[in-house]
């Protein structure tokens, strides 16, 4: 396995890619390169981290069947999540889960995995989770954070099938993939400010 690769060059900046990165939710059959998962991994291990604990660790899922089983096992249990994480007068999963596919066609899944739960590891596989779907869209792909699988991912079942120790956690299932379309932005609201002094 290399490790000192060439990292791609991004084709927009990264204020560009702040402002252009989109939860993509269709894709092309294209699948993507060593290379190029390579280099989002390389740019998700560059964020900020506690202590320098860097707590994080991947798995990358391209095959489809792994995938397709996946989702299955996501769309059984879809109910019982969304109960756990409803927000009363808003419908949740009907209006992001495609009926076929909970993983929307993306050439591959990246999961970021925190290791020995501290109190800092959540945010920092969130860090590098965003360090990657920045990256991806600079480079002209497509991410969406697929936060249903996660209570799956935790399942014994899964880790022993990955081969995903006990004391490890997924936190960030990723989608990526070459987007088929144009993803329209969401506006923002503007930032709530409680105190500048």
């Amino acid at each position: 396995m290399q490790t000192n690769m060439t990292i791609p060059k991004a084709t927009i900046s990264t204020l560009d890619a702040i402002y252009a990165r989109r939860s993509v939710r269709d894709y092309t059959e294209q699948t993507l390169s060593y290379e190029i998962i390579h280099s989002l991994l390389e740019a998700s291990v560059q964020a900020p981290t506690a202590v320098d604990e860097q707590p994080w660790a991947f798995v990358v899922i391209e095959h489809k069947d792994i995938v397709k089983r996946l989702s299955d096992t996501a769309k059984e249990t879809m109910n019982d999540v969304e109960r756990s994480i409803h927000v009363p007068g808003r419908k949740m999963v009907a209006n992001f889960v495609p009926p076929d596919d909970f993983f929307h066609g993306a050439a591959a899944l990246i999961i970021i995995y925190g290791k020995d739960m501290g109190p800092f590891v959540v945010a920092d596989c969130w860090l590098a989770a965003e360090n990657l779907m920045l990256a991806a869209c600079a480079n002209g792909l497509g991410t969406c954070v697929i936060g249903l699988a996660v209570s799956v991912l935790n399942r014994p079942e899964w880790k022993k099938e990955f081969g995903i120790a006990d004391d490890m956690t997924a936190i960030a299932p990723i989608i990526v993939g070459i987007p088929s379309g144009f993803t329209k932005p969401v506006r923002r609201k503007e930032p709530q400010i409680l105190l500048w002094k």
